[in-house]
């Protein structure tokens, strides 16, 4: 399974990444969601693990142009907010 975890925290990012290498995923992270849709321009992933609060564009738009473009890769919302 290739996932793309797209997470600007560097400590949780490396963290998340290195546990998903351990159990045998193959992983692509990125730190923004300028940078995760250059990825998912070039690549094919079967999960995207997002959080919502990126900077250059948030994770709501980053979906959104997943959507627009006919991308109906699964994504999990990955986020520190405590309400909507």
């Amino acid at each position: 399974m290739k996932i793309l975890l797209v997470e600007d925290e560097i400590d949780l990012n490396n963290i998340v990444t290195k546990y998903l290498k351990k159990n045998g995923y193959s992983v692509d992270s990125v730190f923004d969601g300028e940078e995760a849709l250059e990825y998912l321009d070039y690549g094919n992933y079967d999960l995207i693990i997002l959080d919502i609060m990126l900077p250059k564009i948030n994770g709501y738009e980053v979906v959104k142009n997943l959507r627009a473009n006919k991308n109906e890769t699964a994504v999990l919302m990955l986020t520190a907010r405590d309400g909507i």
